[in-house]
């Protein structure tokens, strides 16, 4: 049984082979590989494209998917989660995807070894199906290399789970990763560090913007959402010509994280990162599914 908590649950030969298998699916809709399968999607927190491209990746693949809605469910009751995955374990699910507001929440249930489970985003530090739809639009830019290509992460980089498991495998990839945030948006990192943008888009490739997440601070840092993106939106007056790929796990504040004009930008993919999102989960769901078995 495999399970995918953070991005090192895989081997560099699983990571190659899961974007092979994207890559095949997104120029041609498989067969019914997962019919026989039942998923279940557990979401604390709320979502859109997590758990849209999940479900519509299973479905793709033939896989049955029940929802269940915690706050509906006995958790509220005062159950503890370990129960709740231990109930719904006993009704033979192939697979459990969840999304909590703590770390340890995936690995926790993973270590129970009831059934697959899958991190669909926890607290500040995994979210790796992100990461992994992240990479496979960068080969699909670069034509498959991206070592030494360089990424800027830019925003609230300390409460991203988005760039938290993006920084561990562009690293692991090769790339090259600058983080550039305001002091207290910034993590402990040794990685090269800059307050702003501008002194760093002459020596990137690509800039992944984050949503400005000021209420996650106790403390305020900007007054309010025009003066951050005073400094850090990413438009066309500071990217000017440069050829630099432009990312966004969503969901995007207009004009605050990406411009409305940057937006509709070829260089900008956060569109086709939401298209991506589906077939790097059902070469995810593939392999933990069936590959593993």
């Amino acid at each position: 049984m495999q399970h995918l908590v953070d991005i090192n649950n895989f081997s560099d030969a699983q990571i190659a082979q899961l974007l092979h298998d994207a890559k095949t699916f997104k120029a041609q809709r498989p067969s019914q590989l997962l019919r026989d399968k039942l998923l279940i999607t557990l979401f604390f927190e709320n979502s859109t494209r997590t758990r849209s491209s999940f479900e519509v990746a299973a479905k793709r693949l033939g896989a049955a998917v029940v929802h269940l809605d915690p706050g509906k469910s006995s958790t509220n009751k005062g159950e503890s989660l370990e129960d709740t995955f231990a109930n719904l374990c006993a009704m033979e699910p192939d697979g459990v995807i969840i999304r909590h507001s703590e770390n340890e929440a995936p690995g926790l249930l993973a270590d129970m070894q009831m059934t697959s489970v899958i991190n669909a985003g926890a607290g500040n530090y995994a979210h790796p199906t992100q990461a992994l739809l992240d990479l496979f639009t960068l080969m699909e830019h670069f034509n498959g290399n991206v070592q030494g290509k360089t990424i800027a992460i830019v925003g609230d980089i300390v409460s991203s789970r988005v760039a938290s498991s993006g920084i561990r495998l562009f690293t692991r990839m090769g790339m090259n990763v600058i983080l550039v945030a305001p002091k207290p948006f910034m993590p402990e990192s040794d990685l090269p560090q800059f307050e702003k943008l501008e002194d760093v888009l002459d020596k990137v490739d690509v800039i992944m913007s984050l949503r400005a997440q000021l209420e996650r601070h106790a403390s305020p840092i900007f007054n309010d959402y025009a003066a951050y993106a005073k400094h850090y939106c990413i438009d066309h007056a500071r990217l000017g010509n440069r050829n630099i790929l432009i990312l966004h796990p969503g969901p995007v504040m207009r004009n605050i994280d990406i411009s409305d004009a940057m937006l509709e930008d070829e260089r900008c993919k956060v569109l086709e990162q939401v298209k991506n999102g589906v077939y790097m989960r059902m070469a995810i769901l593939k392999l933990l599914l069936l590959d593993s078995e």
